[in-house]
């Protein structure tokens, strides 16, 4: 992991042979995994790791996820994840992030993804706690020097003509 946690970007990861499909390339739910791998990386870095969850019953989860799939991944592929902040308020966290090659650069797919912060005991949101708030917002300061995303706050479906 970077040092740099304001516009964090995740050591480099390899594709698992177990995860390559009948098409030869790896297949769809993978690209969850190494979304899931890098943002689990860079918030450990901000003290939301396994002992957080143990010392303070408190976790954060998934809401909803949009991932777009834009070019092919294979075996020998290696891949980093890039991440930004691209909100955050009392009990959720806005992210995007980008699947690169960790060689030449390109992006191979996009995730954009709302977190709820979560009480543990009661199974609800809670307020995210001041320092791991603030360490959100400085992301999210660094990532808003730079241009929106492209994909960033699309919808799905199929355009009709009028």
């Amino acid at each position: 992991m970077d040092a740099d946690l304001t516009l964090p970007l995740s050591p480099i990861m390899a594709v698992e042979p177990a995860w390559i499909d009948y098409n030869g390339h790896l297949n769809m739910a993978y690209y969850n995994v190494f979304f899931d791998r890098a943002a689990d990386a860079v918030f450990e870095h901000l003290g939301l790791g396994p002992d957080y969850v143990k010392t303070r019953a408190m976790s954060y989860m998934t809401a909803e996820i949009h991932v777009c799939y834009l070019r092919e991944i294979f075996l020998e592929t290696p891949v980093r994840v890039r991440l930004r902040v691209l909100d955050v308020d009392d009990k959720r966290l806005h992210v995007f992030s980008e699947l690169l090659h960790a060689e030449e650069g390109w992006v191979s797919a996009t995730s954009e993804q709302m977190y709820l912060h979560v009480d543990m005991t009661a199974r609800r949101t809670a307020p995210w706690p001041l320092e791991i708030r603030a360490g959100f917002e400085a992301m999210k300061r660094a990532a808003d020097a730079l241009p929106r995303p492209e994909r960033a706050g699309r919808a799905i479906g199929i355009p009709r003509r009028g």
